[in-house]
């Protein structure tokens, strides 16, 4: 019997970008897929120097030393144009950013935000870690706190930009600074800290979790080049510490 016939998703590993050209790419990639000049959908998984961002929102309170105590911490501050609060990416994190035409694939935000969290579960449980969702909030759970977050925006009311973020070998005290997605109570966890099996650092998780993320769209999973998308990459990438 013959497959069916799937658009691809196409997978670029970006290695370590700073926040503000990460998000420049993806507002340009956005209305390029809006505007049909960029045919695929796309899937840029990279790592990120420390920084919090916080959404329009976003509840001052939530910033536990105000933006003054994060800027004295070293790293940088942004306010964003997605939903979700207030969060953190740094080294040992996981970051996607999916540019996907949700008119395309026939499915709303809702459903869009369901099928990353499908496939970031999956990619969980694949390491040995117990992953779940935990209604009525966003993103990805085990016993022990949140292991990713979800904040997204659409472009044209129908591509998708920003995405979400999975902790691997994160160092979990940049998260003291802030309520983590604006929720009380509720701590950020990492898959180092489950207990999770395998290599945890950014681009083996990227090799992990992209294939997931393409099937749980109904994609099919294509290596991408930062060139064809007319992004220009850092020569090297160092690699992630803890």
């Amino acid at each position: 019997m013959a497959g069916v016939w799937r658009p691809p998703l196409k997978v670029v590993w970006c290695g370590v970008v700073p926040y503000q050209t990460a998000w420049d790419w993806q507002r340009q990639l956005a209305v390029a897929r809006a505007d049909g000049e960029q045919e695929d959908d796309v899937l840029l998984l990279m790592e990120h120097p420390p920084v919090y961002t916080i959404d329009r929102g976003g509840k001052p309170e939530h910033l536990l030393r105000g933006e003054a105590g994060i800027r004295e911490s070293g790293a940088e501050y942004f306010d964003v144009d997605r939903g979700g609060s207030v969060t953190y990416h740094g080294p040992g994190q996981l970051v996607g950013y999916p540019i996907v035409n949700l008119e395309q694939l026939r499915i709303d935000v809702f459903a869009y935000l369901r099928a990353l969290e499908e496939a970031l579960i999956d990619a969980c449980q694949l390491r040995g870690v117990e992953a779940f969702r935990e209604p009525p909030y966003t993103g990805v759970w085990n016993r022990q706190g949140k292991l990713a977050a979800l904040g997204v925006k659409l472009s044209g009311r129908k591509v998708t930009y920003h995405g979400f973020s999975l902790n691997g070998t994160t160092d979990l005290t940049a998260f003291d600074l802030i309520v983590p997605c604006g929720i009380p109570d509720r701590r950020a966890t990492s898959l180092e800290e489950a207990g999770a099996s395998g290599d945890l650092q950014p681009e083996a998780l990227a090799e992990l979790v992209s294939p997931f993320v393409a099937h749980a769209l109904g994609l099919r999973w294509e290596l991408g080049r930062a060139a064809e998308l007319g992004l220009r990459l850092a020569v090297t990438s160092p690699p992630s510490t803890r």
